[in-house]
């Protein structure tokens, strides 16, 4: 029976728990739905409910006064706002995802739902969010179920084939420009991509990794010079633990031949084996 009921856990052959709640933070049915909502304590996703809200809310293409407004004017009013959350939000920690409903149901509308790399991170800026003002609107914020955005997502609005337009239950996700994606989300691809490159060795490098190192087990090291386990990589070529700044180790300017280095390390590994107990 457990198993029965963990198989069907947050599906529609699920009588006990929300599967829309479960899938996309949200249900239409609110409080007086039949059904559970499990709300999170702790989650990496956030959701900010209704807090983008578009110039023509009221009728696509007008904005409040009655005047039609240029797809392009929409667009830059979105980007604006996507820009200025983006940087709020990323003061608490990287964001893997951010995401815009242009949905028009009540449940949905305007919710944006941020998800961060790490669980702390998302508590962080709900800690710091509640009580706060956007546009003079209060800012709700919520932990929120989803964690897999392509469940939660219309295939069909990416397809531009949804015949429920902006009801439809599930996410029609509002998209920004590739410029503006690149400007945002590329600040993390750099950061990780300068890390990979400090943390590894130079050509020389690992040439005398190869040659020196080879007494030791295959599981001390990787190929970028780390050491197994060492999570910051501050471990350089030769194994010896290295703070941030400290001077390397000095290298041999001596090459040797392939015979000499062989027997070299086989007397290396007669003297380790002597040392032991």
């Amino acid at each position: 029976m457990a198993e029965h009921l963990a198989s069907i856990f947050g599906t529609e052959k699920d009588r006990v728990n929300c599967p829309f709640y479960f899938k996309i933070g949200a249900c239409r049915h609110g409080d007086r739905c039949s059904r559970l909502h499990n709300r999170p304590t702790i989650s990496p996703t956030l959701l900010l409910s209704n807090m983008y809200h578009r110039p023509d809310m009221i009728t696509p293409g007008v904005d409040a006064q009655g005047q039609s407004i240029e797809p392009r004017k929409i667009q830059e009013h979105f980007e604006d706002f996507y820009e200025d959350i983006f940087e709020e939000l990323s003061k608490f920690g990287e964001i893997e995802t951010l995401n815009v409903c242009d949905n028009l149901a009540d449940h949905m509308i305007g919710n944006v739902y941020v998800q961060f790399k790490e669980e702390d991170q998302a508590a962080a800026a709900v800690r710091a969010l509640q009580g706060r003002f956007y546009s003079g609107q209060p800012i709700i914020v919520d932990f929120s179920p989803v964690t897999d955005f392509r469940e939660a997502t219309c295939r069909q609005f990416e397809e531009d084939s949804c015949n429920r337009g902006g009801y439809c239950n599930f996410m029609h996700v509002k998209q920004i420009g590739r410029e503006l994606r690149k400007k945002l989300f590329g600040r993390y691809q750099r950061s990780r991509g300068s890390r990979s490159r400090s943390r590894s060795l130079s050509p020389h490098h690992r040439r005398e990794h190869r040659d020196h190192g080879n007494s030791r087990g295959r599981g001390d090291y990787r190929g970028s010079g780390r050491r197994s386990g060492d999570k910051h990589g501050r471990y350089d070529g030769d194994g010896g633990r290295r703070s941030h700044g400290s001077p390397r180790r000095a290298r041999s300017p001596v090459r040797e031949g392939s015979e000499e280095r062989r027997a070299r390390i086989e007397q290396w590994n007669r003297e380790r084996e002597e040392r032991q107990p």
